[in-house]
């Protein structure tokens, strides 16, 4: 197998990703304590319910853990609530401000392609299901994407962060971004 990709496995959409990163050749592991940490290669935080998502991490310990794992410059991606739990107000580690359920609650969720830089191949196609969006980013911190005029893609050195769920669309290029590749893979 290839890279061993932990997957957070507290709350949410784990298993898809899972899937995708197996897809890729990658070897996914899902993480529910500090030691499930250790040896790997890039970590997803997946997409789920943040005040959940946030609980479990403080039980388990994990706040600490994931905060040093995503300061080591270990590749990192975190998809909707992923995003909100980077944010400044959750662990801190990227630079960014989030608003939770941006585009409306669970009947406004939508789906549509969107050009994400740094991805060959065209469009992305993404699954928006009350997806936040960046509401202020610092300096550091580059805009990938953005949707009616809010950044929905950010990344910063080794941490990216997308609104949306692409392990739900079947697309595969920001887990192959992940994993270093150039996002061809589709």
């Amino acid at each position: 197998m290839g890279a061993k990709v932990g997957v957070l496995a507290i709350q949410g959409g784990f298993e898809a990703h899972a899937k995708v990163l197996r897809a890729l050749g990658a070897e996914p592991v899902e993480v529910r304590t500090a030691a499930g940490l250790e040896g790997l290669d890039a970590l997803v935080i997946p997409g789920g319910e943040s005040s959940v998502m946030t609980l479990g991490i403080e039980r388990e310990g994990l706040a600490e853990p994931l905060r040093a794992l995503a300061r080591s410059e270990l590749p990192v991606l975190g998809t909707c609530a992923g995003m909100i739990m980077l944010d400044r107000d959750h662990l801190g580690v990227l630079d960014v401000s989030t608003e939770r359920n941006a585009f409306g609650r669970q009947l406004r969720s939508f789906e549509t392609d969107i050009d994400v830089a740094g991805i060959d191949g065209g469009p992305v196609h993404a699954v928006f299901i009350r997806a936040p969006w960046v509401r202020e980013h610092g300096a550091a911190v580059e805009v990938l994407a953005a949707l009616d005029g809010h950044p929905v893609a950010v990344r910063q050195g080794n941490l990216i962060a997308v609104a949306f769920h692409p392990e739900l669309a079947g697309e595969t290029r920001l887990h192959a971004l992940l994993l270093g590749g150039n996002g061809a893979a589709r």
